[in-house]
């Protein structure tokens, strides 16, 4: 019967609790009649307790002592707690022996101050022994009877300490030799080999999963499992994609990949040995064993998705080689490559410019330095005489690797890569991709590399389901409505639009709270006030901007000129805009224009529908005459829902100051009505509508009738002029008179036409466009080049926080289709 291998790394072996989950699960498989070798870690911690032990005795600190101490008690207490009786006391006899044997290399250390790769080698080689000798115990005590593997006495490797090189011909003859005698379940250490000389050895990042390939080739094994703490090899690093999914199938070369580019999950040397013996590899979860896992085979598997994962490398510098002169240099290339590999520099990723102008690669960050240097003195001559115009390392940088067998498959692959990069702006400063394209590689700076993971993996694993990450200001009557509208709408939003809206940092005058997984809405209130720290406007821009999430909207649900001064900022930062606050695009036109351009410059949006008419789609309106080349000649309507009740309702039996108290009560005027009642507010809204025409207009050239003396304006509170409004009443009842007398009635118009913009009082006759109105209804009339005959009218509420706040949310709908 062909064996299988199964290796349980440290987090599988991190405490007693754990190490009997991996009893439970080999002794599930033995009672199958599954053939089983079991190759093991050292216990979680330890092997960085060794080194740190090792580093601090070698240089004379007695602080090692203490470290020691740790190590040789967590076995101790692991026995304990494993073992009883005969077991107990012959396995604590073991592990007495192994600790007696640290001590005594400690001690050594500490005498010669010195920790040598091979000193170093041999230190860390107790983890394993100590892991593996109280587990076969624990094996025993349970009933299964195993034995001890050195792995040392069958794993034969040259003296290259720290990451030996296997001889794979003695080692698979002995591995062979020693099972062919072997009964009973093998605990073999990971990790860990010898030279010919029997000095010890370690194989490197990834040892003991290696240990595990290198028995299952050498035994011919039926597959290799590697038992860890995720659910497999997931299609991104989890820690940085809350999102991530297993990977149920993936070849060898997909794998490779992977791991190459960072995925922690399986390590290159683990593959290889696996796939000239064409065995699989199955990735398993301790603590989710019943979970089928990754199995990575020779085969590629047909998938739905155009790519299996994501990868990436930190602590990387882009190394920049460039000058007009560089295509004259001749083989400048394999000068840079042979200096480079001289000095055992990695270079992992390289791009090159078709015009042969410049030529970058990327290094560890730690070796950049010295890299850039050797390139300076190897072409010391050419950058003397402007050859090249300069050598430097761009540090603050990561790799991101896309892999996938469909890659070279499909057809548009790259163009969703770089979409999803590009709407979120995220720069790209080399790209390369292999002649097996297999793998598109690119690198961006560090900061951006959880966002650039996000966006890809939503564009390509969750592209059914469309993220955005909310970030809002205001919590006043319309914050609070916006929020409890995508309370009631989420459901649906998610159901059938396939949206996930999460508000992701929110903040009013007193408060402001950032959760990037999403603030409780049913809560929000709650989370705000005990979690929020104390509000301040740059230090929730600066953290929203260090949040650096994908698909990032601002909503402004304030009337702060201070808000405002944020936009650019954030345009340029890659944040979408969302604002019913009037005062971006009615600050000076230059700033409006700097407004436009920035949404073209840095793939953005930036939408108002809420500035003019509430949810009404006025403006989009606008914009499509434009874009089908019509010009608009004549702007003219009610643009204010509380004014429109006002005149609306105005009669002999309702006063003027008896209404404004009404529409306050029923949230149609601002905080204070004043700002309805000047006028300003509407000039706003006509100074909006002429620029989306694309006329350039200020505000101070809009003619406003103010409908408030300036007595009960200046020097008065909100309360007072409450108190006095019944001053006007008469003034209003005589206008009302006249109007109908001449059976017209009072509108307060907003109009533009041939270059001239006004806000006035009128009264208009059954003939007139807005003669017909009704509670507190926006009214507007269009007359363009191809609607010149009868204006094109739109009509519908346009006061009340309701209807204002899903103005807001359909723009943010709108926002989502464009990121996706």
């Amino acid at each position: 019967m062909k064996r299988k291998i199964y290796k349980f790394g440290g987090s599988s072996v991190g405490n007693p609790d754990t190490i009997k989950k991996v009893i439970e699960i080999v002794s599930g498989s033995l009672n199958n009649n599954e053939n089983i070798v079991v190759v093991f870690s050292a216990f979680q911690t330890i092997t960085n307790l060794l080194i740190s032990t090792g580093e601090l005795a070698s240089v004379g600190n007695e602080e090692y002592k203490l470290a020691f101490s740790q190590i040789k008690n967590i076995h101790l207490t692991a026995i304990e707690k494993l073992t009883d009786g005969d077991i107990l006391r012959k396995t604590r006899t073991k592990v007495f022996k192994l600790i007696d044997d640290l001590e005594k290399l400690i001690y050594g250390i500490s005498l010669i101050k010195e920790l040598s790769p091979r000193s170093r080698d041999h230190l860390m080689s107790y983890g394993e022994r100590f892991s593996c000798t109280i587990i076969a115990g624990a094996f025993n005590n349970s009933g299964v009877e195993a034995e001890f593997l050195d792995s040392r006495k069958v794993v034969k490797t040259d003296d290259n300490f720290g990451n030996a090189r296997v001889n794979f011909v003695l080692t698979n003859n002995l591995i062979r030799e020693y099972f062919d005698n072997a009964k009973k379940l093998q605990v073999v250490c990971g990790f860990i080999g010898s030279t010919a000389d029997n000095e010890t050895t370690t194989l490197g990042r990834g040892g003991s999963d290696y240990t595990a390939s290198i028995f299952g080739a050498a035994l011919e094994a039926k597959e290799i499992q590697i038992w860890t703490d995720v659910d497999g090899v997931l299609t991104a690093d989890p820690k940085k994609v809350k999102k991530a999914l297993p990977i149920q199938k993936m070849s060898y070369e997909e794998a490779l990949e992977m791991s190459h580019f960072g995925a922690k999950v399986i390590y290159p040397p683990t593959i290889r040995p696996a796939l000239i013996k064409s065995i699989p590899i199955i990735i398993k979860n301790t603590f989710n064993p019943s979970f089928v896992g990754t199995e990575i085979t020779t085969a590629a598997f047909a998938s739905d998705y155009a790519i299996t994962g994501i990868s990436t490398i930190e602590n990387v510098a882009l190394i920049k080689i460039q000058g007009t002169g560089l295509v004259d240099v001749a083989n400048i290339a394999g000068r840079i490559f042979k200096i480079i590999a001289k000095e055992s520099i990695n270079v992992i990723l390289i791009s090159q410019a078709s015009s042969g102008h410049s030529i970058c690669f990327t290094v560890l960050e730690t070796q950049s330095s010295k890299a850039v240097a050797l390139i300076q003195e190897e072409l010391k001559y050419e950058l003397n005489e402007g050859f090249i115009s300069g050598v430097e390392a761009d540090k603050e940088v990561s790799i991101v690797a896309v892999v996938g067998e469909n890659i070279r498959n499909m057809s548009g692959v790259s163009e969703k890569i770089f979409q999803a990069l590009g709407r979120n702006g995220i720069e790209i400063s080399a790209i390369a991709q292999g002649s097996s394209r297999l793998n598109i590689s690119f690198v961006i700076k560090r900061k951006d590399e959880s966002k650039a993971l996000n966006a890809i993996h939503d564009n390509f694993f969750l592209s059914d389901y469309k993220a955005i990450n909310v970030f809002m200001v205001g919590t006043g009557s319309l914050g609070r409505t916006f929020i409890q509208q995508l309370k009631n709408q989420s459901k649906y939003l998610y159901d059938e639009l396939n949206l996930d809206i999460k508000i992701v940092g929110i903040a009013n005058t007193r408060k402001m709270h950032f959760d990037n997984d999403g603030i409780n809405i049913e809560n929000w209130e709650n989370e705000l006030n005990i979690k929020g720290k104390e509000s301040n406007t740059e230090n929730f821009f600066e953290l929203l901007k260090q949040s650096n999430l994908p698909n990032s909207v601002f909503v402004d649900c304030t009337s702060s000129e201070i808000i405002i001064d944020k936009y650019l900022d954030l345009l340029s930062s890659a944040v979408s805009i969302v604002t019913p606050n009037k005062k971006a695009n009615t600050s000076r036109y230059d700033y409006y224009l700097q407004l436009k351009k920035a949404v073209k410059k840095y793939n953005v949006s930036f939408f108002y529908e809420s500035n003019v008419g509430a949810g009404l789609p006025i403006i989009s309106t606008i914009q499509d005459f434009v874009y089908s080349g019509d010009k608009i000649l004549q702007i003219e309507g009610v643009l204010s829902g509380t004014l429109s009740y006002l005149f609306n309702n105005l009669s002999k039996e309702r006063t003027f100051s008896q209404i404004i108290k009404d529409a306050h009560e029923k949230g149609f005027t601002e905080v204070d009505p004043r700002e309805d009642l000047n006028g300003i507010d509407i000039a706003r809204k006509l100074l909006i509508l002429v620029r989306e025409a694309g006329y350039k207009l200020e505000l101070e050239d809009i003619i406003i009738e103010n409908l408030v003396p300036s007595t009960l304006i200046n020097g008065i509170s909100k309360e007072e002029f409450f108190n006095r409004l019944s001053e006007l009443d008469d003034l209003y009842e005589q206008k009302r008179i006249e109007a109908e007398k001449e059976t017209k009635v009072l509108r307060y118009i907003a109009k533009y036409e041939g270059g001239k913009a006004s806000v006035v009082l009128e009264a208009v006759d059954s003939n007139h466009p807005l003669y017909s109105l009704s509670s507190n209804d926006n009214k507007i009339a269009f007359k363009t080049v191809y609607y010149n005959e009868r204006p094109v009218i739109m009509r519908g509420p346009g006061a009340g926080v309701k209807v204002t706040s899903g103005g807001i949310l359909a723009d943010i709908v709108r926002i989502a289709n464009n990121f996706y």
